[in-house]
């Protein structure tokens, strides 16, 4: 049985732009105090305890060794990070950072994703490649290239390089028959970037990306991209919404 979501989605739509006082306790899994949540290979992930846009390339980001901060090595190309652990219906909450024209995604089952980019200050239409979208359909033969234009954000809730966006999102897994056919879609039911909600009850139809003609599952991991471009991540927490 699922939880009630209407207080979560209050809560959601009330947080602002600052950095939320987000706790571990009523359900959360934090997952951002250790690579140990996360599958191996880690390739050049590292922990810090603060991260700014390197001084000498607008580009990268330079992280301060510690503890608390997730980044994506010094080049900004590496393994995706994938959890251990599956769930089915989820609450996310975290933090990101990015320098400039840096790409990045937090995939929901490792499937559907969650668009991270920087789009901070476009005007004009919005796709799902901006940040916050659902991203398109895609293919990688002959060369990359997307199918549609995904699910545009709402609104463009984009902040600058170098500062801290929060992203919430809950999702609703698919559903499936006793045969294993799928019966409902997934559902991202919110999605919330800095404060302002820019999906509402949105149905995804197949996974995004080149995974669209993969099988879906009623579980699967989180993961966090790490392929195209230099990001860092903190106080990255998810909630199971249903056992």
């Amino acid at each position: 049985m699922n939880r009630p979501l209407g207080i979560a989605a209050a809560v959601l739509l009330a947080l602002g732009t600052q950095s939320p006082a987000w706790s571990a306790d009523e359900g959360w899994i934090v997952l951002s105090d250790s690579l140990s949540h996360f599958q191996k290979p880690l390739g050049d992930w590292y922990t810090a305890k603060s991260v700014r846009v390197d001084p000498g390339s607008e580009r990268r980001l330079k992280g301060e060794e510690g503890t608390g901060i997730i980044v994506n090595g010094k080049t900004g190309r590496t393994h995706d990070l994938v959890t251990r652990e599956k769930w089915g219906d989820l609450e996310v909450q975290l933090e990101f950072m990015i320098p400039k024209h840096s790409n990045s995604g937090v995939k929901l089952h490792g499937v559907y994703e969650i668009q991270i980019y920087d789009s901070a200050g476009k005007t004009g239409k919005l796709t799902g490649a901006d940040c916050g979208g659902i991203y398109p359909r895609g293919e990688m033969k002959p060369h990359y290239h997307h199918l549609d234009d995904g699910i545009a954000p709402r609104v463009n809730a984009a902040k600058k390089p170098g500062e801290w966006p929060t992203l919430q999102i809950v999702f609703h897994a698919p559903r499936f028959d006793a045969k294993g056919e799928k019966i409902t879609n997934g559902q991202f039911e919110r999605v919330v970037l800095n404060g302002q909600l820019i999906h509402d009850h949105v149905e995804v139809l197949h996974p995004t990306g080149n995974a669209w003609k993969d099988k879906e599952h009623a579980t699967g991991p989180l993961l966090l991209q790490a392929d195209h471009g230099p990001v860092a991540f903190r106080n990255v927490r998810v909630r199971p919404l249903s056992k």
